[in-house]
């Protein structure tokens, strides 16, 4: 496999750097696409804007974008006595688990939520008023059973014919990072999503996206770089510290994916330049069609609606086989189902140690540190990316969600 230690042992503690609070932006710029580029080649780095990105991509690249859709999933409801508590809607458990269909649901739906002000909330619903297409609403929330960290809640509103995806539109709130410490704003309903957005269900932002403008788009049309989509609902935990002494003990968030089958004939015909991923969201779900091809090559009998990807499947013994073998034998399979859509989760992790199969570069922001992002990093660019993030900290600029960009070919 790789001279690497194995990813199971690796420290998050090797992976930091001092990240100074006036680094971090709290606000976007005022133009998605006036943000800084830093541009690492082989070793060399150079300082641009975002502007100049489809002049610093090689030629014929192919890049490849997550279309998912912030929702507004922080809604802010009212208790009997008046006190105010948050629900932070994670992920949709009945009657749907798919997140398309939990958000067309009607009348009342049961999610996954984190609670805010939980301990003052004993018993009892509580209780959210807003508009919706101009009628008055009412949503009202019960808590059915408390987990680790999170809670069962039951969903009721009326007018009950209101999708849920409207009464969140409605009444809910962007879910902002938690380091931004702010509440969201005008502004924000509008920059916080890429501009290509098309699938609701991410509760954070794929960030690397958000420089992109339709100018940006143009110029790249202008010579011949090409575009492919998937989506990855990006979930709460991407915000999730790595608390875990070494990475063994560190369980990744499972997220659900949806690739159609014309990406996959997209990417067995591309034979040009680097397959780019713009963002790491996008990245992860590249690489995981790699390994639900090898586990349908292995076991062509696999039944396609559990199809599941897990946090160390790269590390372990499996069959040699090839980005062309795997990503064929996932279309076979499609095909043969009449399926143009797989859907699947992926809990995969890509720390150093990694072999990539399908992307060969990476758009990506400036990362925290101790996060599982700055280890993908660290797996594409090796032990450069201190080097990388040392220039960015000493030239000015801006880190995390808001902030500046990176593109990285190795």
């Amino acid at each position: 496999m790789s001279a690497f230690p194995d990813p199971r042992q690796l420290s998050i503690h090797d992976f930091t750097y001092q990240l100074p609070p006036e680094c971090i932006a709290a606000e976007p710029l005022s133009a998605r696409d006036q943000s800084r580029l830093l541009v690492w080649r082989r070793g060399e780095i150079t300082d641009r804007h975002f502007y100049n990105l489809p002049n610093e991509l090689p030629p014929s690249s192919l890049l490849i974008f997550n279309d998912t859709k912030v929702v507004r999933a922080r809604l802010f409801c009212q208790k009997p006595t008046g006190g105010i508590v948050e629900l932070f809607c994670l992920e949709p458990v009945a009657p749907h688990r798919a997140i398309e269909p939990a958000m067309q649901q009607t009348g009342s739906c049961v999610w996954k939520c984190l609670i805010g002000n939980g301990k003052r909330w004993k018993t009892g619903p509580v209780t959210l008023a807003f508009t919706a297409n101009g009628q008055e609403a009412l949503l009202t929330a019960e808590r059915l059973e408390t987990g680790d960290g999170y809670a069962l809640i039951q969903f009721s509103w009326e007018p009950a014919a209101l999708p849920f995806a409207e009464v969140l539109r409605a009444a809910g709130h962007l879910p902002l990072p938690p380091y931004l410490n702010r509440a969201d704003t005008d502004v924000d309903a509008v920059r916080y999503q890429t501009v290509y957005a098309a699938h609701e269900g991410a509760v954070a932002a794929p960030t690397a996206g958000l420089h992109f403008s339709e100018a940006v788009f143009a110029d790249l049309a202008s010579r011949g770089i090409t575009k492919g989509q998937v989506t990855l609902h990006v979930g709460a935990g991407t915000f999730q510290p790595v608390k875990a002494d070494q990475m063994a003990g560190h369980a990744m968030h499972g997220e659900p994916i949806s690739v159609e089958a014309s990406l996959l004939r997209q990417l067995l015909a591309h034979t040009g330049g680097p397959v780019i991923a713009v963002g790491t969201t996008s990245l992860r779900t590249l690489e995981s069609l790699y390994w639900l091809g090898a586990l349908l090559a292995q076991n062509p009998a696999a039944n396609l609606g559990s199809l599941h990807v897990g946090q160390w499947q790269p590390y372990e013994d499996l069959p040699p086989l090839s980005t062309t073998e795997a990503l064929q034998a996932l279309l076979q399979h499609l095909e043969a189902t009449g399926t143009d859509i797989l859907q699947a989760t992926t809990q995969l992790l890509i720390a150093p140690g990694y072999q990539f199969r399908v992307v060969q570069g990476l758009i990506t922001n400036f990362h925290q540190p101790e996060s599982t992002l700055l280890l993908l990093v660290s797996a594409l660019i090796g032990a450069e990316w201190r080097r990388v993030y040392d220039h960015a900290l000493q030239h000015g600029y801006r880190f995390l969600s808001y902030g500046d960009s990176s593109l990285l070919l190795p």
